[in-house]
Order: structure tokens, then sequence, then C-alpha cells
């Protein structure tokens, strides 16, 4: 299943691009699109087709040739399409979506699969991840962390398979971190790791003792000197400057609530998270704030929503907007390239302009160059 889309000139982003390269007129750009058209992620596989159908009514480029094939969010359907498309002669693709479906994708000779997902680890050597990944994060986070001259800076990631990645971007973003703690989500022992981490337990006794000091002395002002104590938790500081917080909703919003017990208040330290994709029970807890996050452009987001919603009458998700980008991006990149040899479509050093934000595309890898925000009183605020 396949749809050919016919347009006149290439306009993209607002931006015009003039490449002396002469394509000829049998010659057709065959981009494959392989998402869920199927299957419990469906909707998500509409919204992309949706999102490359506007892309490609900014690019207006008669030689583009889409051909449409489903995952259903299944490896062995994923590889079935996959051969479909390779018949077809397509020799990149935008997709698959999931890490999961990447499986059996490296028996696809002469193909590069430009995927959505954000994780790099184990991926087949013809696939390249294209999603928001935890280096791009970091390398944003490592900018913020050296304008603010912060010394101390810890790294909070929950076990699981994410961990593995956080590691791996560490190394990557060559950011220097002090400590990397590998939590346990359950609240009980989540709380304990928090009391270890932060030394609650010996500042919580360096008050009672002062108490006791104070208590003992013979000093003047010793009644008001207890009443300032009553209103304080703890004595003494934590090891730290700034902690960053690999999680996301309400794990995150747990840690940063353990963090507060254990009387490490936000106003003063850094509490960094990763990328929050602008989530508004964020903007409406005050207790947890402030915070700072990495993310793409939200304006351009925001413009992409509304004409999203204008054309289709429905909310995007946001990796729709990425696969919009992706159009471009192989576009431009065919441009310079020849597609008959894709494996070498994304080594060399390349930088695109997209919705989300600037793409660094170096030895088969995808780095985004990220805005990054602050939430405080309620409120939004775009630091860089």
């Amino acid at each position: 299943m396949y749809k050919i889309f016919r347009i006149i000139f290439f306009l993209f982003f607002g931006i015009l691009f003039l490449f002396t390269e002469e394509i000829s007129a049998e010659e057709k750009i065959k981009i494959g699109l392989l998402v869920p058209i199927t299957g419990e992620n469906k909707e998500l596989g509409q919204q992309i087709i949706k999102s490359t159908r506007i892309a490609l009514k900014d690019i207006n480029e008669e030689k583009l040739e889409i051909h449409l094939k489903d995952t259903n969010s299944n490896p062995n359907k994923t590889l079935k399409s996959a051969n479909e498309l390779k018949q077809l002669g397509v020799k990149i693709v935008i997709g698959p979506v999931f890490y999961k479906s990447l499986t059996y994708l490296e028996e696809i000779e002469e193909i590069t699969f430009l995927s959505l997902t954000n994780k790099t680890i184990n991926l087949p050597k013809n696939v390249v991840s294209g999603g928001i990944n935890a280096t791009s994060q970091l390398l944003t986070i490592r900018k913020f962390i050296d304008l603010n001259e912060i010394k101390e800076t810890i790294i909070l990631t929950p076990e699981g398979d994410y961990e593995s990645e956080i590691k791996k971007a560490i190394n990557n973003s060559k950011i220097e971190i002090s400590k990397h703690h590998i939590y346990n989500t359950e609240p009980t022992k989540l709380t304990e790791q928090i009391e270890k981490i932060t030394n609650y337990s010996d500042r919580k006794q360096n008050l009672e003792d002062e108490k006791k000091r104070v208590e003992n002395s013979d000093l003047a002002n010793k009644e008001k000197l207890l009443e300032k104590l009553e209103k304080i938790y703890t004595i003494g500081d934590v090891n730290f400057d700034s902690v960053i917080i690999s999680d996301f909703d309400e794990n995150l919003k747990s840690i940063i609530t353990s963090l507060l017990y254990a009387d490490v208040s936000p106003e003063k330290k850094y509490i960094i998270t990763f990328n929050q994709w602008f989530n508004k029970s964020l903007l409406s807890d005050e207790t947890i704030q402030p915070i700072y996050y990495p993310s793409i452009n939200q304006k351009n987001l925001q413009n992409f929503e509304n004409r999203f919603q204008k054309e289709f009458n429905k909310f995007p998700s946001y990796l729709s907007l990425l696969s919009y980008d992706f159009i471009g991006l192989v576009y431009y990149l065919s441009l310079k390239n020849d597609l008959k040899n894709t494996s070498t479509l994304f080594k060399n050093k390349n930088t695109f302009k997209g919705k989300i934000g600037i793409f660094d595309i170096e030895n088969n890898k995808i780095n985004h160059r990220l805005n990054f925000y602050k939430i405080e009183n309620k409120l939004l605020k775009k630091i860089f």
C-alpha cells in the first residue's frame, strides 16, 4: 500500500533551499513510511501519516514518493513490511516507531531505517535512532550547568532498562557528574535512598545536638535561638549543588517530594529533569518549583499543534512533530547524496534545522540541539 505525492516547488519551513543537482525526469525519491496502521498503536500511526502529509505540502516536490507500510507494533509484521518496501526499491525508511519493532531489521540489506525511538543501545547496524535521546538532553543540561558555574552535580536514575542509556549518555556528553545514583521507585525504598543520598540522618542529628547545646547554655538570647531552631528541619549542607532526575510524571514528583522531605529544597539546589514535553501538571504544583529541563522549541510545537488541529480536528502527539521533521531531513539529505547507497547517508557530518530544533548528524547518530526551560511560580520560561 502506498501513495505518491506530486508537488511543484520545494519550500520547507519558510526557508528556500537552492540545489544545483538535477534529477532526471524518470527518477523518484522513494521514502518508506513504516508505522502502526493496525493494532493498539494505530491512532499514533494515523497521526504520523497526517503529519507526513503536512510536511509534503510544505516541501512541495513532485519527485517525492512515499510508500506506506504497517508494523502493527510487531517485530514479525515489521520485518514482512520492510521486505515489501525493499521489493519496491525503497532505500530509506522513516520508522519504525517503537524499539521492539527493530528486532529483525538487520536482516534487511540495502535499506536504512530512521526510527523514531530515543533508544541508542543495541540498535541494528542499519537503524539510526532519531528520537530525543539521553545524550542530546545531557548535552543541553551541561550547557546550563556551565553557564551557571555549577560545581557539584549528581544524577538520579530509576532501576531498569533506561539505566544503560543514561550511563552511555553521561559518557557521550562528557558532563561532569560527582555521583550517579540508581534508585528503586518503590516509595518506602525510595525515601530511604534519598535520606542516604542527602545525609538526612546526620543533618537531622546536627539539629538535635544544636538544640541541646543551646538549651544547656547560658546565652542571653537562648529562647530566640531555640525558637529559630524549631522552624528548621536540619543543620548542614548536602554534597551537591544540583541534581538531575532522569524520570517522569508521578515518579518525578515523588522524587522531588522525597528531596523536600529530606530538607533539600528546589529554592536551595538546582532541580533539573529530563525532557518533560511541557507537562502541564508540573506547572500547577508550586511546591516542587523551580525545576529546569531541556526540550524542543515550544513555540514551534504550539504552531504545529494549532495547524494539525485546524487540518484534522485532533491534537497531535509529540512524535508527530518528529515525523514531520524527518520528511524534510530525508529529502534534504537525498538532494546532497545518492540514495542508491544509504549506508553512508547518516555518516557524514550534517546539520539540519527543523521544527523540533537543530539536528546534528554524524557517524550514524542524530543528536538534537534543544532549548532549556524553567518552571517557577506556575510559569514556564525559556532560558535558552
